[in-house]
């Protein structure tokens, strides 16, 4: 099962590096002291995540059994969170940047997954990492998760408030309609 983790890993790391290619270029962008926080928080998941170093003293136990099911469902949710990450990059297109900024000729998307989730791409990430901390199935995985969706929070607070001064009313409508990671219900 962990094969197929790191398939959908790898699929992910290869489509997000062709496709980050033909961008707008940015009009406005976040600072380097911001940037840095998001990527110390997220440098301390993958850290945490993926390191075969065994010095992480009880975080290297398990939470959960060592079990076959555990692993395919760690697999599965890994894979749809690939796939939804895809899915929303694909659909954000040209906007799409690494860094917190408006491009010139920013549009609010807001079909497809956008429809439903503000930041269907972290949710994507999010999930992924976490079916790769039920593979690993060890504490210091939820660890990073929790890291992740910290770090992921601190952006995603950044960028609405850049497209709040972008779009005005038409973001603050598209807020009331979606959820921040997880789709509204109602």
């Amino acid at each position: 099962m962990e094969d197929l983790g790191y398939s959908a890993r790898s699929i992910f790391a290869l489509y997000w590096l062709v496709s980050s290619f033909g961008r707008n270029p940015a009009r406005r962008r976040e600072s380097p002291l911001a940037r840095l926080a998001h990527l110390l928080y997220m440098g301390a998941a993958f850290i945490l995540l993926y390191s075969r170093d065994h010095r992480f003293g009880f975080l290297d136990r398990r939470f959960v059994p060592m079990a076959r099911w555990i692993e395919w469902a760690g697999a599965l949710l890994t894979a749809a969170g690939v796939a939804l990450a895809i899915w929303a990059r694909r659909h954000i297109g040209k906007h799409w940047s690494a860094e917190v900024t408006i491009r010139h000729d920013h549009e609010l998307i807001r079909t497809g997954p956008y429809a439903r989730i503000r930041h269907p791409i972290y949710t994507g990430i999010l999930l992924a990492l976490f079916g790769t901390a039920l593979i690993l199935g060890e504490w210091r995985g939820l660890v990073a998760v929790g890291l992740a969706v910290m770090g992921f929070w601190w952006k995603a607070r950044r960028e609405e408030s850049l497209l709040r001064q972008e779009f005005g009313e038409r973001f603050d409508e598209h807020k009331r309609r979606t959820g921040f990671f997880l789709p509204r219900m109602g």
